[in-house]
């Protein structure tokens, strides 16, 4: 079997407890052999260039699985320029791609 990265968090006795976890987000015991594919989704209903990025989430998602993976998608924040300018949001625009850059290692890393 592929040694995927995901089985850092799924594979061993030391891991029971994540595997429990695992499970309670609708992973099976055959899931455990596949590889975890994490999908950063920016939807929001505040940016309209991202209202169908849900949808689009989704359907990546279902792409993976048939291909023999296991999606699970979590959600970053996302700012609109052009709503934010003009006012104090402004101040957020920029900084705002380094926190969606590490809030997508912190996830990665971390499951």
């Amino acid at each position: 079997m592929p040694e995927y990265r995901s089985r850092t968090s799924t594979a061993g006795r030391n891991m029971a407890g994540a595997r429990a976890l695992w499970r309670a987000t609708g992973m099976k015991d055959e899931d455990f052999k596949k590889p975890i594919i994490a999908i950063a989704n920016s939807f929001t209903q505040f940016v309209p260039g991202h209202v169908h990025l849900k949808d689009l989430g989704q359907m990546v998602a279902r792409e993976i699985e048939a291909h023999g993976g296991v999606a699970k998608e979590f959600n970053t924040i996302a700012v609109d320029d052009g709503i934010a300018m003009g006012h104090g949001g402004m101040l957020y625009s920029l900084p705002s791609r380094e926190l969606i850059a590490d809030a997508v290692e912190y996830m990665v890393n971390a499951h």
